[in-house]
């Protein structure tokens, strides 16, 4: 099973080996989709975690009590078509290839269950038509 979530460190915890602990004592896998880790200031990991139902919430339960905010990802990307020009731009930097162009009509195809909401398409898009819905 998967499950997308984004985890809020405290400043304190930011040096702890989440991914590791995670891999090592629940057999857990984490891959990490966003991050924005520094030292002395609080970080954000956006990871998809895969593995065996009961091991993923007792690894959830584990990030919990170590002060670990876990939020399960509700965003979805919308695109506006009628605001879209179907440029392209976006399609080079989509990890999963979840926004990609027609080879026939050349206009933008976006397909939902691929995206995994890393937000990469959202700058890139020359006439804003990419967003969440947050």
């Amino acid at each position: 099973m998967k499950k997308r979530v984004t985890l809020t460190f405290p400043r304190r915890y930011v040096q702890m080996p989440v991914t590791y602990r995670l891999a090592k004592d629940f057999n857990v896998a984490a891959n990490i989709i966003r991050a924005q880790v520094a030292p002395n200031q609080v970080g954000k990991l956006v990871v998809e975690l895969s593995g065996d139902i009961d091991a993923l919430d007792a690894a959830i339960d584990w990030m919990r009590t170590q002060e670990i905010t876990v939020s399960f990802a509700s965003k979805e990307i919308t695109i506006d078509e009628d605001a879209c020009v179907h440029c392209g731009l976006c399609t080079g930097v989509c990890p999963t290839e979840a926004l990609t162009l027609d080879s026939q009509t050349y206009l933008l195809t976006f397909t939902r269950s691929r995206c995994i909401v890393c937000e990469q398409c959202i700058p890139t898009c020359p006439v804003q038509a990419i967003s969440t819905n947050f």
